[in-house]
């Protein structure tokens, strides 16, 4: 039965018997890595916050200077900096329950055999279910979200995730199949660009992952010191400039990987006064039954965009 955006009653929302399954879930293994919706990131003030105060040297050269031009001093070089910012956006779910829902437990649908409803708690079992849709939609937006600030009331803010976020450091495969050249290229881009790899993790969708554990077991690259154990799963990636771990990340799009420096990345949170980050509250009563909502203004801040890298473009 698919889920409504209506209120849970006893004809829309019926209890069965049945051990009690979550189907389809995805895995937040981005969010969770940063301290997930728990308030213990960043602080904010306003939705638009700083992400990176950016600058850099010029190439360098080989200065050509006599004695007699020495003596006078040369134009001045001034060193202009750059500001990055991103922005949070509100995540906002509601729930509604009928009192005859809420107290009738007891009816059940479908196969009726011995045995009770292994939901007690509507509400909270319907709570619960829209917490956990919020924490997969921030976990999205912070791998594929598309910038947007609030230009009005009625402009949604979008903040900004991290595959458009890194664009300093980015490998386009054009359609091709991965391969570990291109890893390498990426790793060695980000090197020449100064990434300071300090805490860096390779995000790859199930596909990826498949095929990154299949490309080093065929290479004279992989190296295995078991003998006992069937298949291969390669869990991180040794470089010539660094050690990278894998990480399974649903929400990384099929065509793309994802090298992020996770000590520059942390949930950023604009908190309610009086009420917190992420909170429920029941909403005002307009009959027989309760209704309340789950708030939050989030967003992601991922540092100096050059810290991360990306392959695009790959093919499926």
């Amino acid at each position: 039965m698919p889920n409504i955006n209506a209120p849970a009653d006893t004809f829309s929302c019926p209890n069965f018997l049945g051990e009690l399954f979550q189907v389809g879930g995805k895995k937040t293994p981005f969010l969770n890595m940063i301290g997930g919706l728990n308030g213990q990131g960043k602080k904010a003030t306003s939705f638009e916050f700083p992400v990176s105060q950016d600058w850099a040297l010029d190439a360098a050269s080989q200065p050509e200077i006599s004695e007699d031009a020495a003596s006078t001093a040369p134009p001045p070089t001034t060193y202009v900096r750059s500001q990055h910012t991103n922005t949070v956006q509100i995540f906002q779910r509601a729930v509604k329950i009928t009192y005859a829902k809420q107290s009738s437990v007891g009816a059940l649908s479908g196969i009726n055999i011995e045995g009770s409803n292994p939901v007690k708690d509507e509400k909270a079992f319907q709570i619960d279910g829209n917490l956990k849709q919020i924490a997969q939609d921030v976990e999205y937006s912070f791998i594929n979200g598309r910038y947007q600030a609030a230009t009005a009331a009625n402009v949604p803010a979008k903040t900004r995730g991290m595959i458009e976020a890194a664009t300093t450091n980015v490998v386009d495969a054009g359609s091709a199949a991965l391969t570990t050249d291109m890893l390498d290229d990426l790793v060695r881009i980000m090197a020449d660009n100064g990434a300071p790899f300090t805490t860096p993790v390779l995000f790859a969708g199930s596909r990826k992952s498949q095929q990154i554990s299949k490309l080093y077991k065929e290479s004279d690259k992989f190296t295995s010191h078991e003998r006992n154990i069937g298949g291969v799963a390669v869990k991180s990636l040794i470089f010539d400039f660094v050690e990278v771990g894998i990480v399974w990340c649903p929400s990384l799009p099929h065509d793309a990987l994802l090298i992020a420096d996770m000590s520059y990345i942390a949930p950023v949170f604009v908190p309610v006064p009086g009420k917190g980050y992420l909170f429920y509250e029941e909403l005002a009563k307009k009959g027989a039954a309760e209704e309340g909502q789950l708030y939050g203004q989030i967003g992601l801040y991922y540092g100096p965009e050059a810290a991360h890298g990306k392959i695009i473009g790959l093919a499926a």
